[in-house]
């Protein structure tokens, strides 16, 4: 009895469950019952939204040339899809559209012609106040003659240090002409234009002109790689050493051998004594010349070496032979001699034969001298 109520009660138990649920004791069997008959999804989405395939109904053989009834040829190239986002596109290479044809572009070339044939000039705005004038900005000049960067003259420009025309310049971007106006910095005037100043410590030996038709060594064979002309500012005789200046600016190398403007040259001769004390005295009074009075600025003695004597000697002439022939003519020729200054530009430690170019300042300093 007991084994027998036991069977049943399991046996009305299973029947209840596979009735409700569609699960175990239903005679679709099971599993298969769940997802089919068993749930209302359908019933669901067919309330307001349309119905999404299934897993098992996506057909993953749609492509080119397929039907209802099925695909052209099998799956093809077009099912490797995947499953969620279906079968893709095949990737184009290249340009995705056509290009124009040159007939169409040349058409429109035309007609743009055409449209804006009958026009005038756009003019364009100014980019700042001013441009209309004529010139140059004042810094970019500067810059061009060698002051720096246009940055580091448009510092010059804030301190006060420039001059145009004999007025200070305070604004930035003043246009200036570099051929007419007179720009000084620190009261020094600035070589704008394309002019070059060297100075030489010509050897003994080398003579004082730029070609020699014999053949010697002459100043020209210093300055043979230079684009433009050069030439000398004076002379020197051929055994005398020291400071000769090479310039292609005219009216500088005119004014600095010029009489009226007294530029000072300074000379060292190696003499041989002993020496009166009034020697000094005689050369400022002035030597009796075949060509006139020579007369010393200044006069001093250097180095004494037992009876060999180094004197300098200052003067503003330019005659030939000067110093030699006012010592010679004191009673002690000369046996060495060496131009050591040019008005403000000295010799210093430039070896024999080197050159070198002039400094700014250098420069200034030498127009300063002469008035320019």
């Amino acid at each position: 009895m007991r084994s027998s109520s036991g069977r049943n009660s399991s046996g009305n138990n299973g029947g209840s469950r596979g009735g409700n649920s569609g699960g175990r004791g239903g005679s679709g069997g099971g599993r298969g019952n769940f997802r089919g008959a068993g749930n209302n999804r359908d019933d669901k989405q067919g309330s307001g939204r349309p119905k999404r395939p299934r897993p098992e109904e996506r057909r993953y053989d749609v492509g080119p040339g397929a039907t209802q009834d099925g695909p052209k040829s099998g799956r093809g190239p077009s099912a490797r899809g995947g499953a969620k986002g279906g079968p893709r596109k095949p990737q184009q290479r290249g340009r995705s559209a056509p290009a124009t044809s040159r007939e169409y572009e040349t058409r429109i070339e035309e007609r743009n012609r055409e449209r804006y044939a009958g026009k005038k000039d756009v003019k364009l705005p100014k980019t700042f106040p001013g441009a209309e004038q004529e010139g140059e900005r004042l810094q970019k000049v500067l810059a061009r003659a060698g002051y720096g960067s246009r940055r580091a003259c448009e510092e010059l420009i804030e301190q006060a240090r420039v001059e145009v025309n004999g007025e200070i310049v305070l604004e930035q971007g003043k246009r200036v002409d570099p051929e007419k106006d007179e720009i000084k910095v620190d009261g020094l005037t600035v070589a704008t234009q394309s002019y070059q100043f060297f100075s030489l410590n010509k050897p003994a030996g080398v003579v004082s002109t730029m070609e020699d038709p014999e053949g010697r060594q002459c100043l020209g064979d210093y300055v043979t790689n230079r684009e433009t002309r050069l030439f000398h500012v004076g002379r020197l005789d051929t055994e005398t050493e020291g400071v000769i200046l090479l310039t292609n600016h005219g009216e500088l190398a005119h004014r600095l051998t010029h009489p009226r403007y007294g530029v000072k040259k300074t000379y060292l001769a190696a003499i041989v004594g002993p020496i009166p004390r009034d020697l000094g005295k005689r050369l400022k009074d002035g030597i009796q010349l075949e060509d006139g009075y020579a007369r010393a600025d200044h006069f001093r003695v250097v180095e004494q070496t037992g009876k060999n004597y180094l004197v300098e000697v200052t003067l503003h002439e330019g005659r030939k032979h000067i110093v030699r022939r006012m010592l010679a003519e004191a009673g002690f020729p000369v046996e060495k001699l060496v131009r050591t200054a040019f008005g403000p530009i000295t010799l210093g430690d430039q070896k024999s034969g080197w050159l070198r170019r002039l400094s700014n300042t250098e420069v200034g300093m030498l127009m300063k001298e002469v008035d320019l």
